[in-house]
């Protein structure tokens, strides 16, 4: 059964309203973390799964945290230090996002 909860965030006197699933698919986790990382892309080449965050993006490591963080709140979840440490490409970041969903 899916649930969906509907949240109203007020941000400078404007009202978004989210709708929050327990089921998201790993292809929105991923289009959510290239989102994040377009910013970032080098010329032309596009983001994918095996893009390397830290390598092939124009990224520091205070974006990375301000992204994780975002990533973190956006989809509910908390990963800890020292997984974001073995964390390289956009792939092994979804599939962090979607396992720490799945415990949920």
């Amino acid at each position: 059964m899916r649930t969906a909860h509907e949240l109203t965030v007020e941000n400078d006197g404007i009202a978004d309203t989210m709708i929050l699933t327990r089921s998201v698919s790993r292809a929105e986790v991923v289009r959510e973390i290239c989102a994040h990382l377009e910013p970032y892309q080098v010329g032309e080449k596009p983001i994918t799964g095996e893009t390397v965050i830290a390598k092939d993006l124009t990224i520091d490591s205070l974006a990375i945290m301000d992204m994780v963080m975002e990533l973190e709140d956006r989809f509910d979840v908390s990963i800890p230090m020292s997984v974001i440490a073995e964390i390289h490409t956009v792939d092994q970041l979804a599939d962090t996002i979607g396992d720490l969903r799945a415990r949920a």
